[in-house]
């Protein structure tokens, strides 16, 4: 299962790095993710991030989420989450959308390696109303397998992921809406206190073709 699940995201990283010679866009996302436990099983988890695109030159969206997070057992999760978000639309200006998340996440250890493999349902609520279905929600189905290398004697991290996003609509003649693929570093600086860096590559199909090289930094504390 390790080693089918591992090729499965290998493939993903490598169809989307081939296509790294038709890139369009950079960006730079900075965020700030905040973890705590409220019981033995339960995590709340608030983030705020800030996205750039056009070269970094300009903000794309910034939000803020808050959600809760339930450990059923060792290798299992469920976990629920709201975004408010701004984001900058066809007029140039920014809106508000508010995004509602439910995940189910399923982990598994095999000595310094851990798989984690998560199912995420989102829908969208957009304030801005440029076509007649903005006024509705829309549904997106994402699939994201995530491999971490761990390393106790050393406080870097290295880890890979690849995701596909698949919209829910009848009106939508695409399977998948969007493809991200990334490598990145988890960096213990102190006690609870780490970082996190990383690259992805970002493909969009809707409502064209389009991509983006992205670096993302985020710094995350747990207490």
């Amino acid at each position: 299962m390790m080693i089918r699940s591992s090729t499965i995201l290998l493939l993903v990283l490598t169809y989307s790095l081939k296509t790294f010679s038709q890139d369009k866009d950079f960006g730079i996302w900075y965020g700030v993710d905040v973890k705590h436990e409220l019981a033995s099983k339960l995590d709340l988890e608030v983030s705020s991030f800030v996205r750039t695109f056009d070269n970094a030159h300009k903000i794309e969206q910034a939000f803020i989420e808050a959600g809760l997070e339930y450990r059923i057992n060792k290798f299992l999760s469920a976990a629920g989450s709201y975004r408010l978000l701004s984001n900058i639309e066809d007029n140039s200006k920014y809106y508000f959308q508010h995004k509602a998340f439910f995940d189910l996440k399923g982990q598994i250890d095999i000595a310094d390696l851990r798989l984690v493999s998560r199912i995420r349902f989102q829908t969208r609520l957009k304030t801005f109303h440029e076509y007649v279905e903005d006024k509705y929600p829309d549904y997106t189905a994402r699939f994201r397998l995530k491999l971490t290398y761990r390393t106790p004697s050393f406080p870097l991290n290295p880890y890979i992921y690849g995701e596909i996003f698949c919209p829910l609509a009848d009106n939508v003649d695409t399977v998948k809406g969007k493809n991200r693929a990334a490598a990145g570093l988890e960096f213990k600086i102190i006690k609870n206190h780490s970082a996190e860096l990383e690259y992805i590559f970002q493909r969009d199909y809707i409502p064209h073709m389009s991509d983006e090289n992205i670096l993302s930094i985020c710094y995350c504390f747990n207490f």
